[in-house]
């Protein structure tokens, strides 16, 4: 048994960025593995990661094919499901320092009743991201996209994004950003693992709102990370796509207008960070 495994999946990633993710993970002093799975075309990240494989806490995989971001973590979750407590799921362009995983780890072992964590996160410039929201309508999603400079788009952007949360306290939302999820392994035996009719995006979504349903999903100001995210679905026409449909079949299985859970969970959300206003 080991205390921890991880996983990032790769796709034509930058080997200085790869390295630093890698060096992040094993900077630490929790018993651990690292699965590399590498969706590329190619296998050229396993030359040039060539030292950091040295390492026999990492494992490099190569996909003769890409299935898809979640698949692929799919296949790390399932090989280290009956052999590690918790499961770090985590992209590439993450970073942080020595000292973080075992915080979370010592969270997590003070709070059974969290199945997955998600730290506070940083741009590269150290503004910081909004990654805790409510569950998305599709109006959340059109509006971020399509009309975001518009004055209605501004308002339920606001909301969606929570904006009235000050990040220094904890918040069980089941809309977690996936960039960096510490999972309760026994959680996936609840919950499952990704749902790999997604290629990519709202996949982290999905996964976070099922293990929601059996124990808390939280957000954890007390240690924070780097994130260097690009949004690339906003520069990109082929990712775009790729973000439309997901967000199609994210809606299809959980609901477009008509979303009872979603409302109700939404509420609760949004009155804690209320009462917590109220109470300052």
């Amino acid at each position: 048994m080991i205390k921890l495994s991880c996983s990032i999946v790769l796709y034509k990633t930058e080997k200085d960025i790869v390295k630093a993710a890698i060096n992040s993970i094993l900077n630490s002093s929790i018993t651990l593995k690292l699965l590399l799975i590498d969706n590329s075309p190619t296998d050229i990240l396993k030359l040039e990661l060539a030292k950091e494989l040295y390492d026999d806490r990492v494992e490099y995989l190569f996909n003769s094919s890409n299935p898809g971001y979640g698949s692929a973590h799919n296949i790390a979750i399932n090989r280290f499901m009956n052999e590690s407590d918790y499961h770090l799921i985590m992209n590439p362009d993450i970073s942080f320092q020595k000292g973080i995983l075992e915080n979370i780890y010592n969270y997590m072992e003070s709070h059974r009743d969290v199945g997955s964590l998600m730290p506070k996160i940083f741009f590269n410039d150290g503004s910081l991201q909004r990654l805790c929201k409510l569950l998305p309508t599709p109006f959340d999603l059109i509006g971020r996209r399509f009309m975001g400079n518009t004055a209605w788009a501004k308002k339920q952007n606001a909301r969606y994004e929570l904006h009235d949360f000050d990040y220094n306290s904890t918040l069980n939302t089941p809309c977690l950003s996936g960039c960096f999820m510490f999972v309760r392994t026994s959680a996936f035996e609840k919950s499952g693992l990704f749902d790999p009719r997604y290629f990519m995006y709202l996949e982290d979504y999905d996964l976070i709102r099922r293990i929601n349903r059996n124990s808390k999903t939280i957000f954890y100001p007390g240690v924070s990370i780097i994130h260097g995210h690009a949004k690339e679905s906003y520069k990109n026409g082929k990712l775009l796509k790729i973000h439309i449909l997901s967000a199609i079949k994210y809606f299809n299985k959980w609901g477009w207008f008509f979303d009872n859970e979603r409302k109700r969970i939404n509420q609760e959300v949004l009155s804690v960070i209320k009462n917590n206003i109220t109470t300052r």
